[in-house]
Parts: C-alpha cells; sequence; structure tokens
C-alpha cells in the first residue's frame, strides 16, 4: 500500500510541476542516412527527482483500456503490433517507443496549446486521455501515413488527475522507417497533423509558429565570415564558428527548435542507420540540460518529495531508436554507456500477455573501463 501511494504523490507532484511550469524542456530530432536507414532520437527532461523509467516491453494481444473523466471506460483495444516504450515512475504511461514495423513515437509537454474534445458518455467506446496515446498509435499502426488516415477515429478527452484537478498537456513527434515525419497536436477535439520535413520537435508554441520563426534565422549558414577590410585595416574573424553568430543559446523550446534545425541540417553524410545512430547521440548532447531553478520542469518538486534520488542531471534520459534495424539505444543522466535492446530477438506473439520491464540503470553510477596498466 505504501508504494502504490508513493507513486500516486509523484504522479501528482509530477503533473503539478509540469503545468507550473510553461515547457517541458523535450527536444527530438531525426535523421535519415545515404541508404535510406532512419533514427529518431530525443531527450527527457526533468529537474529534482529521477523518472526511474523502465523499457517497456509490451506483447501482441496486450489488451488496453483507454480513460476518460468517468474512470477506466474508454476505447478497448488489443495489442496489434507488439512495441518497446520508456514509461515514467512505474506506470504505464509511455513517453517514448517503436512497434516492430519500424513507427516511433514520442510525446512532449505542450502547456496551454491543447483542445481536447468535450467528453460525451455516449463517446466513450471510442475515447481516451492523452496520456494514453502513445500506447494507443504504436499497438494499432504501422506507418505514419496510416496514423494520418485513422488517428481521429478517437477522441482525447481531458481526463482531471484526482490528486491535482489538472490534465496533462501534450502533442506528439512521429517517424517511420520509410523517413516520413509528423507532429500532431488536438486543436478543437480533433487531431492536426503537421507534415515535419525538418524532422524536428521541442514544445510550445504550435509546431506552424516554430516553422514560421525559422524565417527569423535565414542568416545561420555552414559558411563562417571571410576577414574585411575597414579603411585600410583588415579585420579578421576572431576564430572558427562565425557562420553560426546569432543562433540563440537558451534553453526555451522556441531557441531549442532553431538549434536542433541547425545541427541536424549541419549533420555529417550518413552511410548508414547504425553511423546515423552516433550522430543523433552527438547532436542531443548539445541538449543535455544541468541541475538549476529554470533549466527544466521538476524543480520546486524538492520542496514537496523529500527524495533520496542522485541527481547529475535535468536530462533523465537520452535515446536513439533505430527504426530501420529495429533497436533502442539509449544512455541517462547517470550511465553515459550506451545500451541497447535488440526488437528482432523479442517474439512479441509468444512473449505471454503481461508487460516486461527492465530497469534503464542497473546501478545508478557510470560503467567504467579501467584501462589503468599494471606496470
Amino acid at each position: 500500500m505504501k508504494s502504490i501511494n508513493f507513486k500516486t504523490l509523484v504522479l501528482s507532484i509530477l503533473l503539478t510541476t509540469i503545468t507550473i511550469f510553461n515547457t517541458k524542456a523535450c527536444t527530438g530530432i531525426c535523421l535519415v542516412a545515404k541508404d535510406g536507414g532512419v533514427v529518431y532520437g530525443r531527450t527527457m527532461e526533468w529537474g529534482t527527482f529521477d523518472l526511474n523509467s523502465r523499457v517497456a516491453i509490451v506483447p501482441r494481444g496486450f489488451k488496453f483500456i483507454g480513460s476518460t473523466p468517468d474512470g477506466v471506460n474508454g476505447i478497448k483495444y488489443d495489442t496489434k503490433y507488439g512495441f518497446v516504450g520508456l514509461d515514467i515512475i512505474g506506470t504505464n504511461f509511455i513517453a517514448d517507443g517503436l512497434n516492430e514495423k519500424g513507427l516511433s513515437m514520442g510525446m512532449f509537454y505542450f502547456s496551454g496549446e491543447v483542445g481536447y474534445a468535450n467528453y460525451e458518455k455516449k463517446y466513450a467506446n471510442k475515447s481516451l486521455t492523452s496520456m494514453d496515446v502513445t500506447s494507443y498509435v504504436l499497438s494499432q499502426f504501422s506507418s505514419v501515413k496510416e496514423v494520418k488516415e485513422k488517428i481521429n477515429d478517437v477522441l482525447i478527452v481531458p481526463v482531471i488527475e484526482k490528486a491535482i484537478g489538472r490534465t496533462t498537456d501534450l502533442h506528439w513527434m512521429l517517424n517511420d522507417k520509410n523517413g516520413d515525419s509528423i507532429v500532431i497536436e488536438v486543436v478543437d477535439g480533433k487531431f492536426k497533423i503537421f507534415d515535419a520535413p525538418l524532422k524536428v520537435c521541442t514544445n510550445k508554441p504550435s509546431y506552424d509558429w516554430h516553422m514560421t520563426n525559422l524565417r527569423n534565422y535565414l542568416n545561420l549558414t555552414q559558411n563562417g565570415f571571410s576577414a574585411k577590410t575597414l579603411n585600410g585595416v583588415e579585420i579578421k574573424p576572431t576564430g572558427h564558428g562565425t557562420s553560426l553568430l546569432g543562433m540563440p543559446g537558451d534553453n526555451t523550446p522556441p531557441s531549442r527548435f532553431i538549434r536542433a534545425t541547425i545541427w541536424t541540417q549541419l549533420a555529417r553524410e550518413l552511410t548508414t542507420a547504425e553511423e546515423a545512430v552516433y550522430e543523433v547521440f552527438r547532436i542531443l548532447d548539445n541538449f543535455q540540460l544541468p541541475i538549476g531553478d529554470d533549466t527544466a520542469e521538476g524543480n520546486i518538486a524538492a520542496d514537496l518529495l523529500k527524495s533520496s534520488d542522485i541527481m547529475r542531471s535535468s536530462t533523465i534520459w537520452t535515446t536513439a531508436w533505430n527504426l530501420t534495424d529495429l533497436t533502442l539505444n539509449y544512455h541517462t543522466q547517470h550511465n553515459r554507456r550506451v545500451r541497447r535492446l535488440d526488437l528482432k530477438e523479442i517474439d512479441f506473439g509468444n512473449m505471454g500477455t503481461k508487460i516486461v520491464h527492465i530497469k534503464l540503470d542497473k546501478e545508478k553510477k557510470e560503467d567504467i573501463d579501467n584501462i589503468t596498466p599494471k606496470l
């Protein structure tokens, strides 16, 4: 009973704190290699206590029920495609994942920007909450094209978390092994789908606003400034990097969107998806956030929860999902060693009827290879 109450307390604090702050500082990108290989990756930020995410392996045939304001009486669906996801704080809420057909999805906080459908009991059998969406999509659809065609068959309703009296505002980034990318938001009760050719996602404002904002940074290029002569005096650049003078360096969603776009556009030529995994981690290393009062959500939770968690970063974990080779690759705030799970080695149709969970970190410490020779 104590365990259940603790999870409820943590979830309450998590959702309360997310609502108080304007943004959840997560950044998502997707790269396509020369041979067509596709890799999607993202960071997950939280400022004070470890989300204790687990790898969740969901079998085919697993039965889900969506939530509505009346309780767990929403849409009922069996898992058509097995998938692997990262959950949060001991629940079945999936923050990020990939299914066996090569479709990935990540949820990103979208505070104050959503327009969920008004709940009507007669439509309960097609309704679910925002926290259910990732599991629904990964379990039911095989491609971005299919999502675009069928996602509006369901209604996202504003389920109030009893502990805090608020809903959870989200939008989502989806990518598939064909290289198709979209961002979906909920406006006036319906999913609004944006094609995402730049394959970048952060948080508020809406995706189309971010695309418009890119017009303010057309001066950022790959070419540095050359020396200029002023009244006979040669003025030289102070060093390399002048091509990106003016790129915003703060951690707001608009600035992170600009930086993520620039870094992905300047990525080295990638021959394979395996090489894209390296590059996704390299780029996302630019978004590793420190602990601090204004670096990520969750910081005020320290006053509400006396946690024994060791926090070394506001970036809890970083993923690189290889959609072509069907692998999960990740590292955490505690251990920078990359760990891998191969979906191809999992028989989703013959693994039982329960979700299998794996801790992200066996131990919350760095895996250091001591190379000191015995001399």
